[in-house]
């Protein structure tokens, strides 16, 4: 259902006249007798709101809140760093996807749960009323290190991001002075976009007048080798690849302070940097930890293998801001994608007081790493391959991923 009529006037966000897109201050209560609000944009949600087009919820309201109107969809954005892809074809449109699905979009960012008024608190000091209450937030990498929070730059969220990213481009086609960069974080996101920057940069610094050899990249990681959750075999072609690129692995480094110059971290390595780039473990939102939910040691939302909260039976919790009790998971878009059909299901029979259905995870999946240079390496379990099909593998991937979000038709 869409919203019903009465509603307030609103002022439109990142949609076009008639979008169901407001701003929360517009927000008007519903009569509906049952709400499904869905917290965040993410993949989980993305891909609950395109199966409930194909098979509408019954007898609800559905809701989502997101802090941004276009969600990105991580397996693309090292390309779009790359300079492989259109901003616009790394992003899902969520205003079009509601307003095909039926839902009410709202732009606005959540900060908290009163779980006894079954409501989602918001930072600008509304609150949305639910009767189902799902999750899909995601993460962020943790700035807990002194000056990160305030001299580094987090990959997440991605607006933030790709807008010190467009500033740093400007200065290298701009300027003249050596550019040096630190990526800290040597997991496969962090080895992704340490080879997407280089392959961009270098391509910009050959432009005519540009002079020779003006960067320098650091990669630095906590362990003992890059990308640490795949075979020694796909970590050795890595280590072997980052060095043939030029960029200088520091591993074994745990990072200790950032300032405004660089950053010093473990064994006495210091660092100048004109950009930290911050791509670590991923953090949980800090305002969890007010709800009352149950969370693992990491802050992250505990929920049963129907991803539904332990303690909390209104609330439901999928990708990275959800840890499935019994399950080591990795924080990855993957796990997201996989999780979406039963979390939709879930939804539905929660509402029809239904035994809800297990999610049951891979043990293994394939694991599609790109080198920034339209190359990219495969892997799962002692599996791994490479080269340049294997991007255009991984690119056609994505791009049906992306294009069932593309070809929505919004009434």
């Amino acid at each position: 259902m869409r919203p019903g009529n009465g509603s307030a006037p609103t002022s439109r966000t990142g949609c076009w006249p008639g979008c169901a897109a407001t701003t929360t201050g517009a927000v008007a209560e519903h009569a509906a007798p049952r709400t499904v609000l869905l917290a965040g944009g993410g993949h989980s949600h993305a891909l609950v709101l395109r199966q409930w087009m194909r098979e509408p919820l019954q007898g609800a309201r559905v809701v989502m809140v997101s802090n941004t109107a276009f969600a990105p969809y991580s397996g693309m954005l090292p390309g779009e760093i790359a300079g492989h892809y259109r901003h616009d074809e790394t992003h899902i449109d969520l205003a079009r996807l509601c307003r095909a699905a039926g839902a009410q979009f709202i732009v606005a960012q959540a900060r908290g749960i009163d779980r006894a008024g079954r409501r989602l608190l918001l930072a600008d000091g509304n609150s949305l009323g639910y009767d189902l209450l799902s999750l899909n937030i995601g993460a962020a990498p943790s700035l807990r290190v002194p000056g990160a929070a305030e001299h580094a730059v987090p990959v997440k969220p991605i607006a933030g991001f790709a807008a010190r990213w467009d500033a740093l481009l400007q200065r290298a086609r701009e300027g003249s002075d050596p550019l040096a960069i630190a990526v800290v974080g040597a997991g496969a996101a962090g080895v992704e976009l340490a080879l997407a920057i280089e392959h961009r940069l270098r391509r910009e610094l050959r432009l005519p007048g540009q002079p020779a050899d003006r960067l320098t990249l650091h990669l630095l990681g906590a362990g003992a080798t890059v990308l640490g959750a795949h075979p020694p075999r796909v970590q050795r072609r890595f280590m072997r690849l980052l060095a043939a690129r030029g960029i200088q692995v520091h591993l074994g480094a745990r990072v200790e302070a950032v300032h405004a110059g660089g950053l010093r971290a473990s064994a006495g390595l210091e660092l100048a940097a004109d950009e930290v780039i911050w791509v670590t473990q991923a953090g949980a939102a800090p305002w969890l930890a007010a709800t009352g939910l149950a969370l693992d040691a990491a802050g992250f939302v505990r929920v049963e293998a129907g991803l539904r909260s332990v303690n909390e039976p209104a609330v439901f919790a999928a990708g990275d801001v959800a840890s499935v009790d019994g399950e080591a998971l990795e924080k990855a878009g993957v796990v997201a994608v996989r999780q979406a059909p039963v979390l939709a299901e879930n939804l539905r029979r929660a509402l029809a007081g239904q035994p809800l259905r297990e999610w049951k995870p891979q043990r293994q999946w394939l694991s599609l790493i790109s080198t920034g240079d339209r190359h990219a390496v495969a892997s799962r379990g002692p599996f791994s391959a490479a080269g340049r099909w294997v991007w255009h593998w991984k690119d056609a991937i994505d791009r049906r991923f992306m294009r069932q979000f593309a070809e929505v038709s919004a009434p």
